[in-house]
């Protein structure tokens, strides 16, 4: 006999996405606006990364991390459907790259800036990090975004974008490494630090 009141087996457990993705839904949100710049097309790439998600839950395992998965999800949605009439990813994700962000950045990490280049990021603008941004390979600058920013790890990246671990952190250290470069050149030019008289050791800054 057949009960037409029971749910197919293979769907997902509504409740249990509900639960899922609830906390996660704000974050997925303010990236979907990120990566398109215009509110009715963030609604229109929210509302199909969750019937995607919903339709592809059965995949999706309970200890892993949702807010990854559901950007995995909406980023790949995004290429194939919104990328061509926008700017590149690159370009929309850089705007949230301020120097501030960069400084704390790179006080927490073992190949950090010294205090003086930090405390002359802080005079930097935050547009002239983003033409800095920019001027780095694509790969580089959203790989750069996702680690520093978003705060992903490097297993989590490597998902998102297709490529192997050891991919990822050298990306990384290459475009944090010209970043830097091209940060100091910006503080230089302004004045901001100067450059040892012998040329070496550590930049000092100006008026110091």
């Amino acid at each position: 006999m057949n009960n037409h009141g029971a749910p197919p087996p293979d769907r997902p457990d509504t409740t249990r996405f509900v639960d899922t993705v609830s906390p996660c839904i704000e974050q997925i949100r303010g990236r979907a606006r990120r990566l398109t710049t215009n509110p009715y097309d963030a609604e229109d790439l929210l509302q199909d990364t969750m019937l995607k998600a919903f339709s592809g839950f059965h995949t999706f395992q309970p200890d892993s991390n949702a807010r990854a998965w559901l950007f995995r999800i909406m980023y790949n949605n995004w290429v194939n459907t919104y990328r061509a009439r926008q700017r590149s990813v690159a370009e929309q994700l850089c705007e949230d790259f301020t120097d501030w962000q960069l400084s704390a950045e790179a006080c927490h990490t073992s190949t950090g800036l010294r205090s003086a280049e930090v405390e002359a990021l802080e005079a930097i603008r935050d547009d002239e990090v983003a033409d800095a941004l920019r001027a780095i390979p694509a790969v580089n600058r959203v790989t750069v975004y996702l680690a520093d920013v978003e705060g992903y790890a490097y297993r989590e990246i490597a998902a998102l974008m297709g490529t192997p671990v050891g991919t990822v952190m050298s990306r990384l250290a290459r475009g944090r490494r010209r970043l830097r470069e091209l940060l100091n050149d910006v503080a230089k030019d302004r004045g901001i630090i100067r450059t040892p008289a012998d040329g070496q050791g550590p930049l000092e800054l100006a008026g110091h």
